[in-house]
């Protein structure tokens, strides 16, 4: 990624366009080809494209730590990564690690005599307004009021277009640099001054990458939702331009929602939104994976899952994981052998995934909290749809259907029926659960298709008004 172009997302597309969705720079480098011989179910290759350069370190470092590759192909990811970065001297640690010596080529030590002397030229340029945004009360006499702030700055201090463009190339030149708590503070000033859109918006890009990167994940989540608000308001070029950036912005969110205490909700929130599942459906299907595992970790939108379900049955051909796989087997093919085998893959998948699989030190253990947490629905999403379909059920074939052993099978459904999730009783003489019979209320039923009823007409008229306003704007 070239100074001109930090931080906005597309500086990982080519530039012959404002945005471009059909080549990375990715493609075609080392990158591409040292992630290449993939690890079975990882993402990677499929994610990187879609994320600033600055992003992608913390995906290589977790394939790293869980030895996906070899250990060479990530080091050479790496300085591949930073070649068009100014993180000079790590990518001179790396060099060393990577070729077993104290020695670097030439060019890095150029190219680091260069960063310094462009980091200290800029930092000049932008004097004048950090010395001010640096002075308390002089930024007092700021006011809501962009043009009356420009007016101030250039009568009173001297400060005009330049001081403020300086700020911004500084600001893009830290943030290349690895110094994204300056990038943020700076950018976040940008903006406040700012009067062009399109700046603006790559300033906001930078924030969002800088704040991720230092993991103040409810400063990002702020971020993140400032610039949904920008994406599905601003009048785009094409509405190709727009689903890209819907698709960017999704896959930056992968970060936050996955750290933030109520992300687990929130990505089923923004997700499964009309347009933004459309993006998935049609530019990256392979985000089905993350809603997926949110809605079986999330137990508050079952209505929505239904819906889902038929999602995942459509796009079985465009991608399909065994966590993906294993809804189908559970709910359009009632495969519950299949799904058994199924959840045993989904548990490699989640520890080799770099934003399922994150891991927690607890008394001197790592675990990795949502894999326990999605075995456990997992299974409870099995038994509540073999209970639907039998009346009276073996608890050995029960056990084997739920991975577990006959003691622990019959331990797990005791507990499902004292904390009433589940309306049966098990007959000890005939190792057998029994099911209550469930009679469907015809009220609730009617209320339910009229939520759905009201709910479809809504999506229809927001859609006749975006096409009529689009028409209008013609």
């Amino acid at each position: 990624m070239s100074p001109e172009n930090i931080p906005h997302p597309q500086t990982l597309v080519a530039t012959t366009s404002p945005i471009s969705v059909n080549k990375s720079p990715i493609e075609g480098t080392k990158l591409q080809h040292s992630i290449m011989a993939m690890a079975k179910y990882d993402l990677t290759p499929r994610i990187a494209p879609n994320l600033d350069r600055h992003l992608v370190f913390p995906l290589l470092e977790f394939t790293q730590e869980r030895e996906l590759y070899p250990n060479d192909q990530i080091l050479k990811a790496k300085i591949e990564l930073l070649n068009n970065t100014n993180m000079v001297d790590y990518a001179m640690d790396i060099h060393k690690s990577l070729y077993h010596t104290e020695d670097v080529p030439q060019d890095m030590v150029d190219r680091r005599v260069e960063v310094v002397a462009r980091l200290k030229s800029l930092e000049e340029s932008a004097a004048p307004l950090i010395a001010f945004l640096q002075n308390p009360s002089a930024v007092q006499e700021l006011r809501a009021d962009k043009q009356y702030n420009l007016q101030m700055l250039n009568e009173r201090y001297q400060i005009g277009p330049e001081q403020i463009e300086a700020l911004y190339q500084f600001a893009k030149f830290q943030f290349e640099c690895g110094n994204y708590s300056g990038a943020a503070d700076f950018l976040y000033q940008y903006r406040a001054l700012c009067t062009n859109a399109e700046r603006s918006l790559s300033a906001l890009w930078g924030k969002l990458a800088a704040e991720i990167l230092m993991q103040n994940w409810d400063i990002a989540l702020e971020e993140l939702n400032r610039l949904k608000e920008i994406i599905d308001s601003k009048n785009f070029a094409s509405s190709l331009n727009q689903v890209q950036s819907r698709v960017w912005l999704m896959h930056w969110s992968l970060f936050i929602f996955f750290n933030h205490d109520n992300g687990r909700t929130q990505i089923i929130d923004l997700f499964n939104q009309d347009k933004y599942l459309n993006a998935i459906q049609t530019n990256a299907p392979h985000l089905l994976r993350y809603l997926a595992t949110a809605f079986i970790v999330n137990k508050k939108r079952r209505p929505q899952f239904k819906e889902f379900i038929k999602v995942i049955q459509q796009e079985q051909q465009s991608f399909s994981d065994p966590i993906t796989e294993f809804l189908a087997c559970v709910y359009v093919n009632f495969d519950f052998d299949g799904a058994q085998k199924k959840m045993k893959e989904c548990e490699d998948v989640i520890m080799n995934d770099p934003f399922l699989g994150k891991r927690v030190e607890e008394s001197n253990y790592t675990v990795v909290p949502l894999k326990d947490e999605f075995l456990e629905n997992a299974r409870l999403f099995i038994f509540e749809t073999y209970c639907r379909i039998h009346e009276r059920i073996d608890m050995g074939v029960l056990a084997e259907k739920l991975n577990l052993n006959y003691e622990d099978a019959e331990r797990w459904i005791l507990n499902l029926i004292r904390t009433s999730k589940l309306d049966a009783k098990i007959n000890t003489q005939t190792g057998t659960v029994v099911m209550e019979p469930n009679h469907p209320n015809v009220y609730e039923q009617l209320i339910d298709h009229t939520k759905g009823l009201s709910g479809r007409t809504y999506k229809l008229i927001n859609q006749l008004m975006e096409h009529t306003q689009a028409q209008a704007a013609r």
